[in-house]
């Protein structure tokens, strides 16, 4: 079986970089400034003068240089309507005029050539797409994909695991009440069998941790208790499906189950500007070692949000005064009516 890590043999289509995510204007930055110092090493003979060349090829590059990732990032909506040819050549275009148009404007007489100018920033900016197209082909749909589902399924087992147990305890005393969680598992396990490479609303999730919760409360009774702090995040933020599942079952096996009184386990989601924050919190029991499926929950957890949003995404652990917090940061993405 082919490893889901193998470069995929069937083409995929071409595609421009997003020129808003944070990962894709860090690396033009430092693919740009990486390719000016080895001009710069190439061109300058003389060592001694090397790093006064470095600083001159910098005091010339990075503010035509910011100049056209500002603009790229305003016509990306334009961009991310035309084909990777037309793209491409927009792209160029533009850092060949903005380098061109500061040569002749802000740097005249400072001994430049704008020809040689405009033709760096032509080659750079095609280096610079060629580059993404490799990392887009690399990392290809299919593949991520791929990744993203076998991600996904680790959450599944351990999901199954727990819902059957709540059930198996009241089958015997209260079978209505076992046939209704039953009823409730069903519903829940026709989200988990579906396709599940696309972001989901944040809502959604909200109402399949909510359907877990219960569950698990029948299990639990009085010593799961739970806080919900939802209000200031809109429901139609897209996230990763399966998000909050697992760190709501890492709460309750390591907050809840080992501790003899009621426990609280803390959800608290928020909008800031155009990033969702996130949280899940529950007390640290003393003397309770740290179980493996935990990090493999919060790896997963992470490489898919890496894998959807890029460096835009990113979770936080901290364990403070108690108590036992993650923390998600996403960027603020609508879904479509």
């Amino acid at each position: 079986m082919e490893s889901i890590k193998q470069k995929p043999a069937a083409p995929v289509s071409r595609s421009l970089p997003d020129f808003r995510n944070l990962g894709v204007l860090l690396r033009s930055l430092l693919l740009v400034n990486l390719l000016a110092l080895a001009t710069v090493v190439i061109a300058e003979a003389d060592v001694r003068r090397l790093g006064g060349a470095v600083v001159a090829m910098a005091g010339h590059l990075e503010a035509p240089l910011f100049v056209c990732m500002l603009a790229l990032y305003l016509i990306q909506p334009l961009l991310a309507r035309l084909s990777w040819i037309a793209g491409a050549l927009t792209v160029v275009v533009l850092a060949t005029i903005v380098a061109g148009g500061f040569v002749q404007g802000l740097y005249a007489g400072a001994g430049v050539s704008p020809l040689r100018a405009m033709l760096w920033a032509a080659a750079v900016a095609t280096i610079g797409l060629l580059y993404f197209d490799y990392r887009s082909r690399r990392y290809s749909p299919a593949l991520t994909e791929a990744r993203l589902l076998a991600l996904t399924s680790r959450i599944r087992p351990h999901f199954l695991f727990n819902a059957l147990n709540a059930v198996l305890g009241i089958i015997r005393t209260d079978a209505r009440r076992a046939e209704q969680v039953l009823e409730e598992i069903a519903d829940l396990f026709r989200v988990l069998m579906r396709d599940n490479r696309e972001l989901v609303p944040l809502a959604e999730e909200i109402a399949l941790c909510e359907r877990y919760l219960d569950i698990e409360q029948l299990r639990l009774g009085d010593r799961l208790r739970v806080r919900w702090q939802i209000e200031e995040c809109p429901g139609d933020a897209m996230v990763p499906p399966l998000m909050l599942q697992p760190l709501l079952e890492n709460a309750v096996y390591h907050g809840v189950e080992p501790s003899g009184v009621p426990v609280e386990i803390g959800i608290r989601a928020v909008r800031r500007s155009g990033e969702i924050r996130i949280e899940v919190e529950n007390p640290v029991v003393e003397g309770r070692l740290s179980h493996c499926g935990n990090r493999m929950a919060l790896d997963n957890i992470r490489e898919r949000l890496m894998l959807f949003f890029d460096l835009e995404a990113g979770l936080d652990i901290a364990e403070t005064a108690g108590i036992y917090r993650v923390g998600i940061r996403l960027p603020y993405r609508r879904g479509t009516a």
